[in-house]
């Protein structure tokens, strides 16, 4: 009877090594997608006015791109938009708009600037569907379609250049 009595002690310990075990990870910021390695989901996304229509065919083109979800409610969307204007420049960028109004969508894009080679707007089954859990949030996707980084939140100067640039090499195979 007086092995019961460690049985909360053994409990106990075993949930403090499993938490510990999530401080040593190599990076615990970083939120796991069942994408990476996976071919993109589907994109079923309706046209926002005025603005080149984001269709599947574009996400296995032979290039590296950027796919970001983003809205103009979103505050960060906001702050980390002057990132994805310079990623533009290196690579193609489509932009899924998500459960916004259009009007405010497009005087975001005129306020800001449309750094997207094509964009849709998405009701919200696509963010669900490609797993996203907050905005902003940006996927690196190869020429052929395969997932290979996620990255929830704003992409600031820092993350671009160690993140996201780094990312955009190694899916070009460099």
């Amino acid at each position: 009877m007086r092995w019961l009595a460690l049985v909360p002690v053994a409990l106990f310990a075993a949930l403090g090594g499993f938490f510990l075990s999530g401080l040593f990870r190599d990076n615990p910021d970083d939120l796991p997608s069942a994408h990476i390695g996976q071919p993109a989901p589907a994109i079923a996304v309706t046209e926002l006015q005025g603005r080149e229509l984001l269709t599947p065919e574009m996400l296995t083109d032979g290039e590296v791109k950027l796919v970001n979800f983003w809205a103009s409610w979103c505050v960060p969307c906001r702050v980390e938009h002057p990132q994805i204007e310079v990623l533009s420049e290196v690579v193609p960028v489509y932009g899924i708009n998500h459960k916004d109004q259009p009007a405010n969508a497009i005087r975001f894009l005129d306020d800001l600037g449309d750094p997207y080679a094509a964009i849709g707007a998405d009701p919200g089954r696509v963010a669900i569907d490609w797993g996203v859990t907050g905005f902003p949030e940006t996927f690196v996707v190869d020429g052929e379609g395969i997932v290979r980084l996620r990255f929830a939140g704003p992409i600031t100067v820092s993350v671009m250049e160690d993140t996201i640039l780094p990312a955009i090499e190694a899916a070009r195979g460099g």
